[in-house]
């Protein structure tokens, strides 16, 4: 099996197994205690919080750890806004934040700023939120899904200005490199890195307001792997060049996938964005049998995709991209991967998709008409009430080409993945999208016919 879904858990690092081991003979007792074993364990727990800190550009007491990513997160911004709570209650947030932000500041009044179609927010539309009774702004340093770097220095920087401390979720960059500029709290997550799993950090560093938030949980022996993971994998990413070289396979995907697989579209900024990972959506592909025929060839790939989600809902972050949702792949190399791995991938790929747009009936290309229609009222109606993505877009595939040229399709749909991919199939296709109108049950999607 080749595992390519390391931004969702990196695979353990052999330094994290290695002083995972350690710490279990050397820091079992309680660090605080002033018996040996207890001073013991207290000088493993500060070594691992110099050492975090160290890659993480803060000062050692300004740095916790926390039972997971999502507790650093959640403790970050309750006690960032419990900190600030003369201020007020509004938090600022970009359209694409990890759920773990989005959940966490929803108790109160938030704004969220929109990204461009590569995921990348504009710094000046964010600042532009900030309000009086802002108490908290949250900017990721990379999307989890798409991997585009956000401009976190100069969001910082606009935030400072406007005395509002600043947030950052860097679970998936914080293994590659320092977030640079002046935020105020970071949260991590040690599985991203290399880690083991249960372990986050929390940094907040002196002059922002903010209450601690209970009790924090101390799993001295992940702590200690974690760290030393974190060191390890900086290091490697410094002096290896491995960046580099994983960056170098995630363009051989970029520029082979849309070759090799028609009605494919990359996601995603093409150079602002992490060195591994890459994400693409196919037309007319159910996105859970599309991930189950990668695992039985050998693949293990993740997924925004509305269609492998139990709700049916599309990724908020390619929704808020504006981009097409069905078919998602995230491929997210891990280190050390072999390029015949990735050869690999691309050489059984086109088949996979060929054979679930076959089971799935997806169109071949219709012959152009060079007939004219009435631009007014639709020539066709296709009623793709109660069918789930990607079947009402299918559907509209294979009757576009039966219309005149300039004739207008209304699909009926109920599907609510059908508001981001009808639309992004129209601008793949060229075909005129017309919007949403009005209908008896669901929406009707209208589609003018161009060619």
């Amino acid at each position: 099996m080749s595992y390519f879904d390391a931004a969702s858990a990196a695979p353990l690092h052999p330094v994290a197994r290695q002083a995972l081991l350690a710490a279990l003979d050397e820091g079992w007792a309680d660090p605080g205690r002033l018996y040996r074993d207890g001073r013991r364990a207290r000088l493993l727990l500060d070594a691992a919080r110099e050492a975090a800190a160290e890659a993480v550009g803060c000062r050692p007491d300004e740095l916790v750890f926390t039972p997971s990513g999502t507790r650093a997160v959640q403790s970050g911004v309750a006690g960032a806004l419990a900190g600030r709570r003369r201020t007020g209650r509004h938090a600022v947030v970009s359209a694409v934040e990890h759920s773990s932000v989005l959940h966490a500041v929803e108790d109160g009044e938030v704004t969220e700023v929109g990204v461009d179609r590569t995921g990348l927010v504009d710094a000046e539309a964010f600042a532009s939120a900030l309000r009086e009774d802002t108490a908290l702004a949250c900017l990721q340093s990379a999307n989890h899904e798409v991997g585009t770097l956000q401009p976190v220095a100069q969001v910082a920087e606009l935030c400072r200005a406007a005395g509002v401390p600043l947030l950052v979720d860097a679970a998936q960059s914080l293994g590659w490199g320092p977030v640079e500029g002046g935020w105020s709290l970071l949260a991590a997550s040690a599985h991203k890195w290399g880690g083991p799993p249960g372990v986050g950090l929390l940094a907040v560093r002196k002059g922002t307001r903010f209450v601690p938030q209970g009790p924090v949980d101390e799993n001295l022996p992940a702590i200690v792997a974690a760290a030393a993971s974190l060191r390890a994998v900086r290091a490697e990413a410094a002096s290896s060049g491995e960046a580099d070289r994983l960056s170098g396979l995630v363009e051989r995907i970029r520029a082979q996938v849309p070759r090799l697989v028609p009605d494919v579209e990359v996601v995603g900024h093409p150079e602002l964005r992490l060195p591994h990972l890459i994400t693409f959506s196919c037309l007319y592909v159910d996105g859970e049998a599309l991930l189950h025929e990668l695992d039985r060839v050998g693949f293990a790939v993740s997924s925004g995709s509305s269609c492998t989600s139990s709700t049916l809902v599309p990724s908020h972050v390619l929704r808020a991209m504006g981009v097409l949702s069905e078919g998602n792949v995230r491929v997210s190399l891990p280190r050390g991967v072999e390029s015949a791995e990735v050869d690999r991938f691309l050489t059984v790929l086109p088949k996979v998709v060929a054979t679930v747009r076959e089971r799935l009936g997806a169109p071949a290309p219709s012959a152009s008409s060079p007939a004219q229609a009435n631009p007014d009222q639709p020539a066709l109606v296709v009623d793709s009430l109660g069918k789930r993505c990607p079947i009402p877009v299918i559907e509209l595939a294979k009757v576009i080409g039966d219309v005149p040229v300039g004739s207008i399709v209304s699909v009926l749909s109920d599907d609510e993945a059908a508001r981001l991919d009808i639309p992004a199939w129209c601008d793949m296709r060229d075909q005129e999208y017309l919007g949403e109108h009005d209908a008896p049950r669901g929406v009707a999607y209208w589609v003018r016919r161009v060619g």
